[in-house]
């Protein structure tokens, strides 16, 4: 592990809004310690709670706290060299509605009680296009979200990658979910959001750009956003549908398999 690395942890293990897996890995018999408390506890107001999962760097979860002072914010990664940035930034400004969870997503129901959620944001998370069960909006991971989030509580998706987009968008509809917003190209003169459509999260959508996003437009590729409620009822299911690959991996790095679609 490199030097800066390593400076990055031992910053972060002073920081009293960072929560890291030494601190709060639940066990059987051990529950982490905010569970159910995260607003009586660490925020002590009532404000409701948005989580943005693979925040990478944190700006995005800076970037909603700055202009939402009436909600809590907080930013799950298990890249604690990333967020540094993030939670260095907002202990800087002194932003008292935000903190940052380093653990895998795979075990983000250990961390929040039943309806303690309001939101989950997931911004350019890795399409996973080998993996569906590894996909943030596969219904192995909205199973997981339920058991947390509010019963209709949003979930917002923001992505470069097509296959993401197609694949969540072939989910809401076998599973007769409707999304709220939809759109392909988020900053493009025919989206709803771009020409001003009533949304509560509007000026989140359009205003916050992550450094990867600005990397995606750089190359001219257009950004996809989708918005949906998910209930806490209902049997999820998977679509059988085969949906192309996109074209790249991810930034900087060339597609790495030859077939031209997945499940």
């Amino acid at each position: 592990m490199s030097k800066n690395k390593l400076s990055k942890f031992a910053d972060m293990a002073t920081y009293p809004h960072v929560f890291q897996p030494e601190d709060c890995s639940p066990t059987p018999s051990r529950t982490f310690k905010l569970k159910g408390r995260w607003a009586a506890d660490f925020f002590h107001n009532s404000n409701p709670i948005v989580l943005e999962l693979g925040c990478g760097r944190g700006e995005y979860t800076v970037g909603l706290a700055q202009r939402f002072a009436d909600k809590n914010f907080i930013g799950v990664d298990i890249k604690g060299a990333r967020m540094w940035t993030g939670a260095t930034e907002s202990l800087q400004l002194g932003l008292k509605n935000v903190a940052f969870l380093r653990t895998r997503i795979e075990f983000i129901e250990n961390f929040f009680a039943p309806d303690e959620v309001c939101e989950i944001w997931l911004t350019f998370s890795d399409p996973q296009m080998k993996k569906p069960t590894k996909r943030l909006t596969s219904t192995y991971f909205l199973e997981r979200y339920r058991r947390f989030l509010a019963d209709g509580g949003l979930i917002h998706v923001k992505t470069d990658s097509n296959f993401l987009f197609t694949y969540t968008e072939l989910m809401l509809q076998h599973n007769n979910l409707r999304p709220l917003i939809s759109t392909k190209d988020l900053y493009g003169e025919e989206s709803d959001i771009s020409q001003g459509a009533r949304v509560e999260s509007q000026e989140s959508i359009l205003s916050i750009q992550t450094y990867y996003e600005q990397q995606w437009l750089g190359r001219g590729i257009p950004i996809k956003y989708i918005c949906f409620q998910l209930p806490q009822q209902g049997e999820l299911t998977e679509p059988d549908v085969e949906i192309e690959l996109d074209s790249y991996r991810s930034y900087a790095r060339s597609k790495r398999s030859s077939l031209d679609k997945a499940k």
